[in-house]
C-alpha cells in the first residue's frame, strides 16, 4: 500500500457472504474493556470482517482464513473517529466574524443571525452540497460516525428541510430549534419556545433523533431549556444539551435530571457540576465508568471552539479524574470554530485540555459512541460494526504528537454516508 496522506483510500468491504482480513497490524486499538483499561493496544494484530461487521480480533499469527485480504503494512489501526457533535448544513460564511474575533472582538451567541439569514435563503441543493463536503472532508481525517444539529433555520420550513437533508447522510440527527432565538422573535423568547415546542416539534420530530437546546446567556434559560427537552423526550427523541460554554447556567443539573445522553461544551463547571457529571457516568462491563451505551450523562467538550474563539479550555482533567465519562468532538459550524478535524480536537485535547494520548483517543471514539448510546461503533469487538482507519504512524499517540499532520491512509465502514472521492 503507497500512502497518499491528501486522498486516504476506501478499503474494499467484502461482498455479502464474504469475509475480508486485515492483518499486518502494527498496533490496533480496540477500545475493548474485555482487554484491559483504556484503549490496551494488541501489537502484530488482525480483524476479520464479514457482513459490516467485526467478526475476529486477535493476532495476526491466529487469523483465520478468509475470502480477500488487505495489509495495514505494520501500521496502526483503531476505530473510526465518532463526532457526536457537529452543525453541518448551513449557507453563508462568517470569516468576518472571525478575523473581527481575533482583532479581540468577544465571541457571543447572537453571530448565529448571521447564518440563519443565509441559511433561510439557501436552496436544498447549495445546503445539501455544503453538508455533502464536509462529511467527506471529516472522512478523509478517519471520521466514520457524525452527529449533525439543525438550528439555522430557526422556522419550521427550514428547521425541517434542514434535518431531512441532514437524514440523508446520517442516523444521528439532532433537532436544534433551540439554537438562539430568531430576529423575529426578539424581545419574546417565550413566544418562540412555544413555537419550537409545538409546530416545529411536529414537522422536525420525524427527521430527528435526538433534541438539543442551547441554555447559554444570549440563547434559553433554564425554565425555556426544560420545556424544549421535555416536549422532545415526549415525542421520544432524546436528549441533548449545550450547557456552561459561556457561564453557569444550571444547565448541567438539568441534562443529568432528565438523563440527557450528554451536555456539551462544559467549559465553565464548578466542583458541583463535576461531581454531578461523575455521577452520572454510564459504566462498562469492567465496572469502571468509561461509559458505553445506556443510561447516563457524558461531558462532551469541544476544544476547537476555545481554540477558535480563544477562551479556556474546559478542565478535562477534573472531568476524569472525578470519574466522568469525557467525550471529544468537533462542534463543526461556521461561527464559533470551523473545523471538521478529529485529529485536532484530539491533540488540542491532549496538549492543552491534560488528557493523555490514550484518554483523547478513547473520548474521540468509544466517548463519542457513549454520548450517542452507541455500543456498535468506536470500538473494534466482535459484533460491532466495522468501521476502522489506518494511521501511517507506529502508535496513538501520533495524533497528539504530530498536530495538524494529516495520518489517515485508509478508512473502512462508516455510518456517515458519504464516500471520498
Amino acid at each position: 500500500m503507497s500512502p497518499d496522506l491528501a486522498r486516504p483510500l476506501e478499503i474494499p468491504a467484502p461482498a455479502p457472504g464474504r469475509s475480508l482480513l486485515l492483518d499486518d497490524i502494527g498496533v490496533l486499538v480496540t477500545n475493548d474493556p474485555g482487554r484491559g483499561p483504556w484503549t490496551a493496544p494488541l501489537p502484530d494484530a488482525a480483524v476479520v470482517v464479514a457482513d459490516g461487521r467485526i467478526a475476529w480480533v486477535g493476532r495476526s499469527v491466529d487469523a483465520p482464513t478468509c475470502d480477500e485480504r488487505w495489509s495495514a503494512e505494520g501500521r496502526t489501526v483503531l476505530p473510526g473517529w465518532v463526532d457526536s457533535h457537529a452543525h453541518l448544513v448551513f449557507a453563508g460564511d462568517r470569516s468576518a466574524e472571525f478575523a473581527a474575533r481575533m482583532a479581540d472582538r468577544p465571541y457571543v451567541a447572537g453571530g448565529i443571525r448571521t447564518t440563519v439569514a443565509a441559511t433561510r435563503a439557501a436552496t436544498d441543493e447549495a445546503l445539501r452540497a455544503r453538508a455533502v463536503a464536509l462529511v467527506a472532508e471529516m472522512r478523509r481525517q478517519g471520521t466514520t460516525t457524525v452527529e449533525i444539529k439543525s438550528g439555522y433555520g430557526l422556522d419550521v420550513a427550514t428547521e425541517r428541510r434542514s434535518l431531512a437533508i441532514a437524514r440523508e447522510l446520517t442516523d444521528e440527527t439532532t433537532f436544534l430549534g433551540a439554537h438562539v432565538v430568531p430576529e423575529e422573535y426578539v424581545g419574546r423568547p417565550d413566544d418562540y419556545v412555544d413555537l419550537v415546542v409545538g409546530e416545529m416539534l411536529d414537522a422536525c420530530a420525524p427527521h430527528a433523533r435526538w433534541v438539543d437546546v442551547f441554555c447559554e446567556v444570549g440563547a434559553f434559560d433554564l425554565d425555556q431549556s426544560r420545556r424544549v427537552l421535555e416536549a422532545g423526550l415526549a415525542r421520544g427523541l432524546g436528549a441533548r444539551v449545550h450547557g456552561h460554554q459561556l457561564s453557569r447556567t444550571g444547565a448541567v443539573a438539568l441534562a443529568v435530571e432528565l438523563g440527557a445522553a450528554s451536555v456539551d461544551h462544559c467549559t465553565e463547571l464548578d466542583a458541583e457540576d463535576v461531581a454531578l457529571l461523575a455521577g452520572a457516568a454510564p459504566a462498562v462491563p469492567d465496572g469502571t465508568t468509561q461509559g458505553v451505551a445506556g443510561r447516563g450523562t457524558v461531558a462532551t467538550l469541544l476544544p476547537v471552539v476555545e481554540l477558535s474563539t480563544r477562551r479556556p479550555m474546559p478542565d478535562a482533567r477534573a472531568l476524569l479524574d472525578a470519574g466522568a465519562t469525557v467525550a471529544l468532538a468537533t462542534d463543526c459550524n461556521p461561527g464559533s470554530g470551523y473545523s471538521s478535524s478529529m485529529p485536532l480536537a484530539v491533540a488540542l485535547a491532549v496538549i492543552q485540555a491534560r488528557m493523555t494520548p490514550a484518554e483523547a483517543v478513547w473520548a474521540a471514539t468509544a466517548g463519542g459512541a457513549a454520548a450517542l448510546r452507541r455500543a456498535d461503533v468506536g470500538r473494534v469487538t466482535v459484533g460491532a460494526r466495522a468501521d476502522l482507519q489506518v494511521l501511517d504512524a507506529p502508535d496513538p499517540v501520533h495524533v497528539a504528537y504530530r498536530p495538524g499532520v494529516p495520518l489517515v491512509t485508509a478508512v473502512l465502514g462508516g455510518t456517515a454516508r458519504a464516500r471520498l472521492p
